[in-house]
């Protein structure tokens, strides 16, 4: 029973962990776009935050799984 709470934490977790890391990640890539090509600046950030829409995605995916185990599994 404490195992699904323990997965659910675990779960959460490694998708903020995940989550931080890409956004890091991606920031860091869009600096270094827009320094090479200032003129782009505006296209680049608009497919950045398309990208970190979908990255951010993934942790909401991981919190419901998450809830689905601590209502439906342990519950």
């Amino acid at each position: 029973m404490e195992m699904v709470f323990i997965a659910a934490a675990i779960i959460i977790g490694m998708g903020a962990l995940a989550t931080g890391i890409g956004f890091g990640i991606l920031g860091g890539k869009l600096l270094e776009a827009t320094a090479r090509q200032p003129e782009m600046a505006n296209q680049l950030q608009v497919k950045t935050f398309i990208m970190a829409g979908l990255l951010d995605a993934v942790p909401m995916i991981g919190v419901g799984i998450a809830m689905y185990l601590i209502f439906v599994v342990a519950g």
